[in-house]
């Protein structure tokens, strides 16, 4: 209920913004708004070439192709003026995303169809893993921590398994198995789920903890980084990781409050202990490794990891080959049933992400999204918050939204205030601390067809804010020149 209220609202916000744009002259077309692509230039105007200055007019007289460009803005592209058919239309800008039809068309074939490619291949794996009894194994050996922290799982349920390959692929930042493994965790507990249109206690424990984003392994940060020439392009890792595991903690906290979950187990204790321990050690070797080592490093343990889990569920397939002769299949039927289920997935959720992803670019291009955002960068500064900070919020406040469009954000504040500035850090920071909170519900309770999300949009959000709050404070403490 909440996030259809939210849908509505900023869907039927944005289309008033743009009409009231239009009519009050504030926008010359909202052609864009439906059409545009990201990065396109923005028609502001259109005049006949004798209403422009003499200047103008007589150098695009003289211009080849009789177009002319002006260096008017340093951040936004070059001001350009075309003469055709007896008019000149004057660009300026770019826009920020893609319009509504082209977001409809590149949601399917930018976003759906790779995903489902994921699915199909993953979902495959899973199938070999439930037959050949591996999941099973894996389930009963993590029974003891997790029924403490989903009391309302059955012990050794098939969806323990799922959700550590998910929390497992996060952390070492393998997204395309991550959500593979994610959704066929919450079909799991979809199956003991009493009420089918309502989340469970289970499945917003998990979405949240999903949601956090905790990750060891940033890959795709360093990468930007490297590629904006910072001196050292995994300097941002340590505090990623810190800010993470503090988003995913508080939202464990808040959610088990909720759940009135019982935090002295001796097992829950002990579990949590050794995932501290694992960080730190993992923490301690690679702080200890040089530029080269440490880029070696995260550039091939996902990498490995992920080829090891490929190459055991194969192998251990293979041994227990027996056990598909049981269930009357073979190893590689029993991969192509799963992957069968895994493009039945992708077709289900695809709806559910064209939805919010429309609504998203549809919010970005009219413009409320950027006036909401100065509003707040506005309050921040008043308070006498540095500027470094609130010139790194445009990553913070889109990423709840859309991972794409804070990556924008992210790539633009490195290129304008440096790769190794405060502000380029901080984005960093921001883009890697958490998950696309509307993104994450929309795909993973939309896979099951879940309409009430009860209060998983209202603690994911609060962890989002945690998130941007420790982020400033942990680069503050690691990079020593942040002013509040």
């Amino acid at each position: 209920m909440v996030l259809s209220r939210f849908w509505l609202t900023i869907f039927i916000a944005s289309i008033v913004f743009v009409v009231i744009s239009l009519s009050t002259g504030n926008s010359y077309t909202i052609d864009y708004v439906l059409n545009g692509k990201k990065d396109d230039p923005v028609l502001i105007s259109e005049k006949y070439k004798e209403q422009l200055p003499v200047f103008i007019k007589d150098s695009i007289e003289k211009a080849p192709e009789q177009t002319m460009v002006i260096n008017r803005d340093t951040i936004n592209a070059d001001t350009t003026y075309i003469f055709k058919n007896k008019t000149v239309k004057i660009y300026s800008g770019v826009q920020k995303s893609d319009g509504l039809l082209p977001t409809c068309k590149n949601t399917l074939l930018d976003l759906i169809l790779p995903l489902i490619a994921y699915l199909a291949f993953f979902c495959g794996l899973m199938e070999l893993l439930i037959i050949s009894g591996a999941s099973g194994k894996l389930a009963k050996l993590l029974s003891p921590v997790f029924v403490k922290v989903f009391p309302s799982i059955p012990k050794d349920h098939p969806s323990i398994s799922y959700m550590t390959l998910n929390f497992a692929a996060n952390f070492l930042g393998l997204d395309s198995a991550a959500t593979p493994f994610g959704l066929k965790a919450m079909e799991s507990l979809q199956e003991i789920n009493p009420e089918k249109d309502k989340a469970s206690d289970a499945q917003i424990m998990f979405l949240c903890l999903h949601a956090s984003g905790l990750t060891l392994i940033a890959t795709s940060i360093i990468g930007y980084r490297a590629a904006a020439h910072a001196t050292n392009p995994a300097d941002v890792m340590l505090p990623c990781i810190i800010t993470s595991f503090i988003g995913t903690i508080a939202s464990f906290l808040i959610v088990g409050i909720k759940q009135k979950i019982n935090f002295k187990s001796a097992s829950l204790v002990v579990g949590l202990m050794v995932l501290i321990a694992a960080i730190v050690g993992l923490l301690m070797y690679v702080n200890h490794l040089d530029l080269i080592g440490k880029n070696y490093f995260t550039s091939n343990l996902s990498a490995l990891i992920l080829v090891a889990i490929i190459a055991f569920t194969l192998i251990f397939s293979f041994i227990k080959e027996k056990k598909f002769t049981e269930a009357k299949t073979t190893v590689f039927e029993a991969f192509v049933s799963g992957a069968n289920n895994g493009i039945k997935t992708g077709v289900t959720i695809f709806p559910y992400v064209l939805g919010m992803l429309v609504a998203i670019s549809l919010f970005r291009n009219s413009g409320l999204f950027e006036i909401i955002s100065n509003w707040i960068a506005f309050g921040f500064s008043a308070m006498g918050v540095s500027k470094e900070i609130t010139d790194a919020l445009p990553v913070a406040l889109l990423r709840p939204f859309s991972s794409a469009g804070s990556r924008g954000f992210l790539i633009d504040s490195m290129n304008t205030f440096g790769a190794d500035s405060m502000t380029g850090r901080l984005s960093s920071i921001f883009q890697c601390s958490a998950e696309s909170t509307f993104y994450v519900i929309a795909v993973y309770f939309g896979s099951v067809n879940i309409k009430n999300s009860r209060y998983a949009l209202g603690t994911m959000l609060l962890v989002d804010v945690i998130c941007v709050i420790t982020a400033i404070f942990v680069a503050g403490w690691f990079f020593n020149n942040l002013n509040f």
